[in-house]
């Protein structure tokens, strides 16, 4: 029976994995989001090559990044020819730490945007901790 019943499962896509991560920003505190700006949420299915090599790390190790200027930083670049502050979040990885854990997709999108938001603004771990409390 259970075969039937999973038999027209697919696995989340970009699409899906883009939508979570809006819900999960919408859901952030206003005072937090304002301070993001600009800031563009990406979602690829793995990092580059590029990110891979300059973070000497394997397709699965990274579940997202962010790039750009952090704001302690901002007042001191030009806006001139720089490009937007982005958060990538990477839906393979995603999904092989969401097939391997309890939580839900939903929660560990959630979990991977605030933690990427926070390395942008410098946030401790205790911090961040507290943003995705007010989040659920």
């Amino acid at each position: 029976m259970a075969e039937t019943r999973l038999s027209g499962l697919t696995a989340p896509s970009l699409s899906d994995i883009e939508d979570l991560a809006a819900e999960a920003f919408e859901k952030l505190p206003a005072a937090f989001r304002s301070l993001c700006g600009d800031i563009v949420i990406s979602v690829e299915d793995f990092p580059s090559a590029d990110v891979l090599d300059s973070m000497n790390a394997e397709e699965f190790d990274l579940l997202g990044l962010f790039q750009g200027i952090g704001l302690a930083q901002d007042l001191a670049v030009p806006e001139t020819g720089r490009l937007p502050n982005m958060i990538f979040l990477y839906r393979r990885p995603i999904l092989d730490y969401w097939a391997e854990h309890e939580e839900t997709l939903g929660a560990i999108v959630t979990h991977v945007l605030v933690h990427e938001i926070g390395h942008h603004f410098g946030l401790s771990d205790d911090d961040i901790e507290a943003i995705e409390r007010q989040a659920d």
